[in-house]
């Protein structure tokens, strides 16, 4: 079933990633941990894909997600060798980025936002045993990624690979989005919820007001800490979402604009970080500084139009990714039947929300299989799931991924 509270969730997420990512506002990442409500989002959409089609899923969420990142490389990749990246074995990974592949020096901040997908690679790689453990033992399935993240912050594992502590820091979140998928944060009373929410909230707040990072309060800076509150907010944002949001389908502007964002989530997400760092030298040019507030909308009005324009020209590749017609612009009305059923996005729909009514558009194909059991024709989204998650005035907030000792963030 269709759930365009959490469409707007995802779209809300991604404009704020993006937001961070020009401003620089480290209270964004308390305000919003963005990343790790799309990391929770794509989670319960893994799940439901799971479900419906067993281990075969994996390999088709990769088909969903890598066509735009071979775009974005057929760009930039080129674009670095003949400035001066060396051509090895290595960048081959740009194929299959399980490892971060190679870049130069501009490259290693403008796509430094390929950390996600390969991430979520891994996430997705590792999904079919997860969930099999996830169904079997709930809660020590997710208590074993803070338990390792701590291991890592506390010491004990100082050389761990990096990929180690992204498991650590984020598959938490995918697992509690496929705690979303079975229903069990919707079956969990308030008497239970509640209290976790602000246990895990207070303890994640003490940890990042008690070891602030080089950017003060920035969480990306903060892992355990990043962990534990984005924890508790994805308890409140998902595990208590409404099952319908009217509001996003009552106005057409603001149902066009959560369906682009959902429909090209994967491509918004990848190009946004090129723009900003292109943009920076150029603003500060003409005077516009990241100190003053005119300076900072413009370049936010400007990021945005960017991205609307390489949405127009390479965003329809998701569609081809998803087995779509491709469309320059989703969400505009479709003239047939099958086209109109086709349109909305899906999003992760717990069980036993098909029993609650829905907004217009919204399609129901029952209820999602329940924890432990057999499935019952899950609903899943691959328009969403490919995501399914910002000194000086010519200083860009760059992403985790950045090598050479940059300073870099997550979003």
């Amino acid at each position: 079933m269709r759930n365009r509270y959490l469409d707007l969730l995802r779209s809300l997420a991604i404009v704020r990633v993006v937001v961070y990512h020009v401003t620089g506002w480290a209270a964004l990442t308390l305000i919003f941990p963005a990343m790790s409500v799309m990391f929770a989002l794509a989670g319960s959409l893994m799940a439901a894909s799971l479900d419906r089609t067993g281990p075969p899923a994996v390999l088709r969420r990769l088909r969903r997600l890598l066509p735009s990142l071979w775009v974005l490389a057929a760009v930039f990749v080129p674009a670095m060798l003949l400035t001066g990246l060396p051509l090895t074995p290595k960048v081959l990974l740009w194929l299959l980025p399980v490892s971060d592949p190679p870049t130069n020096g501009w490259g290693a901040v403008a796509l430094s936002v390929i950390w996600y997908l390969r991430d979520y690679l891994w996430f997705v790689l590792a999904s079919p045993l997860a969930l099999w453990l996830f169904r079997r033992a709930p809660l020590p399935t997710l208590l074993a990624p803070y338990a390792l993240l701590a291991v890592i912050e506390f010491g004990v594992l100082p050389a761990a690979p990096t990929i180690l502590r992204e498991f650590g820091l984020y598959f938490g979140a995918w697992l509690l989005g496929f705690a979303h998928h079975d229903g069990l944060l919707r079956r969990l009373g308030d008497r239970v919820l509640v209290p976790a929410a602000l246990a895990l909230g207070a303890a994640g707040l003490t940890w990042i007001f008690t070891h602030p990072g080089p950017r003060g309060y920035d969480l990306n800076d903060i892992h355990l800490g990043n962990a534990l509150w984005s924890a508790a907010f994805i308890l409140v944002a998902i595990g208590r979402a409404p099952a319908r949001a009217e509001l996003v389908d009552r106005t057409a502007v603001l149902r066009r604009v959560v369906t682009v964002l959902n429909r090209r989530a994967l491509t918004v997400y990848l190009w946004h970080m090129p723009f900003v760092v292109a943009l920076t030298p150029l603003v500060d040019l003409v005077g516009w500084s990241r100190r003053d507030p005119v300076g900072l909308a413009v370049r936010v009005v400007l990021v945005f139009a960017l991205l609307g324009l390489v949405t127009v020209l390479v965003g329809w590749v998701e569609d081809v990714a998803a087995r779509r017609a491709p469309e320059l612009l989703p969400g505009g009305v479709r003239s047939t039947p099958a086209g109109r059923a086709a349109a909305p996005p899906a999003s992760p729909a717990p069980v036993g929300a098909a029993a609650e009514p829905v907004g217009a558009g919204v399609r129901s194909t029952g209820a999602v299989g329940r924890a432990g059991g057999a499935p019952a024709n899950p609903t899943w989204s691959p328009a969403a799931s490919a995501l399914p998650a910002g000194g000086g005035s010519a200083r860009v907030p760059a992403p985790r991924g950045a090598r050479d000792g940059t300073t870099i963030s997550a979003g």
